[in-house]
């Protein structure tokens, strides 16, 4: 007879965050332990595949302790990890330590799609949205707007034709002498600076899809920073300003259009972009004019995480299987099955 109620273990490693997370379908999030390789890639202006597999392999053991705490490892019911999409050396090393885990306590796996947790991310707080919804997922990889029409069911509206907007973020931040990772440097220096001091281009504002394309805006920074004899903070500022604003005017009005197109009420946002203040206050100006529910993961959850892992795989319970095969893959198209 299947619990009631049910503990499951969420992995997470697509990229540079070795995290851990315990979800119990009664409490809530009961663990979690992150640990962010930001300061290990930062000299390098982006992330080093090979440098982060291997710092997975040394923090991965450490993170599954933390977030365990006082919780034997016997309370587990089920393992669910981050299958794909990501880097397919640091995806390896969380399916290995999931699969060893499952072999010694003889508890089954669950391997997800990294892009369904973020989908899922914002239930983790106990707010809930009725399907169907519309989600803006906007990352350092990925610039997508999603029709979720339920668990397992869901169809990519539109997409970015090049950069991802975080990785956008990331580049132009880089031009102009910022750390890595760029969009939180380039939130906090555009603060100071004037949204309308340069005129960025705002891609395909116009166009009659859902698509996004960020190359040329920031190709248009490029230019603008080749024309100037020095860049002092204040240019920076007003760079970091005006480019902020381009891009989340186009996020904005992209995921405008599919609301009314689709006649949608809600909206998720969601993915480390999320995380961006002015591109909150857009969509809360959006939510009244349109009257949308609008759900936002915590900040700490707009990032890569596992408890975001943990809660998909408390969801696909009848997924559960002890076949120890290898499902990772640096590419798993939202909606794939695993196969």
């Amino acid at each position: 007879m299947q619990k009631l109620f049910m503990i499951t273990l969420g992995i997470e490693t697509s990229c540079d965050e070795t995290a851990v997370a315990l979800y119990d379908s009664e409490k809530g999030l009961i663990g979690e332990a992150v640990f962010s390789q930001i300061e290990l890639h930062g000299e390098y202006g982006g992330v080093i595949p090979e440098l982060a597999s291997r710092d997975h392999c040394q923090k991965i053991t450490h993170i599954y302790k933390t977030a365990l705490g006082k919780t034997h490892p016997s309370s587990i019911d089920q393992i669910a990890y981050t299958a794909g999409p990501g880097l397919l050396g640091t995806l390896l090393i969380g399916e290995n330590f999931a699969q060893g885990l499952a072999l010694a306590l003889n508890k089954p796996l669950i391997p997800v799609n990294h892009l369904e947790g973020h989908l899922m991310a914002p239930f983790l707080s106990g707010e809930k949205l009725d399907f169907p919804f519309l989600t803006l997922l906007v990352s350092g990889g990925h610039s997508l707007i999603i029709d979720v029409r339920g668990l397992n069911d869901y169809e990519i509206l539109g997409q970015s034709r090049d950069d991802a907007v975080g990785e956008a973020f990331d580049k132009v931040a880089k031009l102009i002498g910022l750390g890595y990772p760029g969009g939180p440097e380039i939130e906090k220096m555009a603060q100071q600076g004037d949204p309308e001091k340069f005129k960025f281009p705002q891609p395909m504002l116009h166009s009659d899809d859902y698509d996004f394309s960020f190359s040329g805006l920031k190709t248009s920074v490029l230019y603008s920073v080749q024309d100037l004899d020095k860049i002092t903070e204040d240019v920076q500022a007003d760079i970091c300003a005006s480019f902020q604003h381009a891009a989340t005017e186009v996020l904005v009005k992209k995921i405008s259009k599919a609301l009314i197109d689709t006649g949608r009420e809600g909206i998720i946002l969601a993915g480390g972009v999320a995380a961006n203040k002015l591109l909150r206050e857009k969509i809360s100006t959006l939510q009244q004019s349109l009257n949308i529910t609008v759900l936002y993961p915590p900040i700490a959850h707009c990032t890569d995480n596992a408890a975001m892992i943990a809660y998909l795989g408390s969801l696909k319970t009848n997924e559960a299987t002890y076949q120890l095969n290898s499902h990772a893959r640096p590419r798993w198209p939202l909606g794939d099955a695993i196969g």
